[in-house]
């Protein structure tokens, strides 16, 4: 059961889930729509991630010597007026625009979103109150975006976009009505909270968070043409499919929160990112069958969205003396994955190469996360073992 003051926290997450994944799902009917090819469509999606990577450090940066939930109303607010413009975009240029207008408070949404949250939390449950905000975005995937993927297919996108603005306008209300008021942190400033990018296990922890994670989305970003094309589902039941990812999401949350809580982040994070690699290349060997497809949908959206808590609370964990700003760096690591995802996964279908050419894509960037992460681990080992012998 969600805590009452973390429910906003989680319609907010929802709305961000459902515009950020349903574009996977209404890709081919965004191309139609704007008369581009799906390759042209995918850059809408690096176009959003890219607002969220511009976004969350920039917004957070300006806005740190405010109350939390002033500043989580005014996120909420450009959320919701970007997202209903997008539903009346003339052209692709307007919606490209549009797309990296609404990724802007993406991050900065959730990064003073996670400080409030740990704030609430009972101790010793900080990960999990995390996993409870991001149960939002996970139902996302099991309730909104197979609903707006249905109304993709059946009626218009535009509509998809509408539905998310009335959601952000919900959770601002919300947010005031739940949230407990917060004074700002009193921190020494910005230039004080810049210094923690000089760490270079921060820097680390956002190339796992970056690369690694770019192989779930260069898998999630063409799996509408991918099930259509070469598994052989019939475009109705794509949504079908996306409530089956969505359900695995939310189970994979629960369960990341979970292990973060219990072992070391970076240990959990390696753990998950070899189990990705060996999922991604089993969705490429078993591409063609419909059955090992279904399973692979739920397996891959679970491990995926497992992996946030223990980012989250390992990007927390090396950037103390500025908490806010460094929480909301995991949503800009998340989304160079996400863009660089889309944007690598996208390479081999310009060439010429099938829908399941992306999935290699994928399973090597999973696999590049998992170099990064183990020589993470080894160099903490090594720091550790030298303080010893010094101690």
């Amino acid at each position: 059961m969600i805590k009452k003051s973390l429910a906003p926290l989680a319609l907010g997450g929802f709305g961000i889930g459902m515009t950020e994944f349903v574009m996977m799902g209404i890709l081919p009917d965004i191309a139609t729509g704007l008369s581009i090819t799906i390759p042209q469509a995918g850059y809408l999606i690096s176009a959003y991630a890219v607002g969220v990577v511009v976004g969350a450090p920039t917004l957070v940066s300006m806005l740190s010597s405010r109350p939390p939930r002033s500043v989580l109303v005014l996120f909420m607010l450009m959320f919701t007026v970007f997202n209903a413009l997008s539903a009346l975009a003339p052209n692709f240029e307007a919606m490209l625009l549009l797309r990296f207008l609404a990724g802007l408070p993406h991050g900065a949404f959730f990064g003073v979103g996670a400080v409030v949250a740990t704030r609430l939390a009972d101790k010793g449950k900080e990960a999990a109150a995390l996993a409870s905000m991001f149960t939002g975005l996970t139902l996302a995937n099991v309730i909104g975006v197979p609903v707006g993927t249905w109304l993709g297919h059946n009626m218009s996108w535009r509509i998809v976009f509408l539905i998310v603005g009335l959601i952000g306008l919900a959770t601002v209300v919300m947010i005031n009505r739940l949230i407990p008021y917060f004074e700002a942190l009193k921190g020494p400033g910005l230039a004080h909270d810049l210094k923690i990018f000089r760490k270079p296990n921060l820097w680390l922890a956002l190339g796992i968070t970056s690369i690694g994670t770019g192989g779930f989305f260069a898998w999630l970003s063409y799996i509408a043409p991918l099930l259509t094309d070469v598994t052989g589902f019939h475009p109705d039941a794509i949504p079908l499919v996306m409530t089956v990812v969505g359900v695995g999401m939310t189970v994979g949350v629960h369960v990341g929160g979970k292990l973060a809580d219990s072992v070391p982040p970076l240990r959990a994070i390696l753990f998950l990112l070899v189990s990705m690699v060996a999922l991604l290349c089993l969705n490429a060997l078993l591409a063609g069958s419909r059955e090992a497809m279904a399973v692979l949908a739920f397996v891959v959206g679970a491990n995926a969205l497992a992996l946030g808590p223990p980012i989250q609370m390992l990007l927390i964990e090396h950037s103390r003396e500025a908490e806010m700003l460094g929480s909301s760096l995991g949503q800009s690591g998340f989304n160079v994955g996400n863009a660089l995802g889309a944007f690598l996964g996208g390479i081999p279908l310009t060439l010429g190469y099938s829908f399941a050419s992306p999935l290699w894509v994928a399973a090597s960037l999973a696999l590049c996360g998992v170099f990064l992460a183990a020589w993470m681990m080894q160099h903490g080992r090594r720091n550790a073992a030298v303080l010893a012998s010094e101690a």
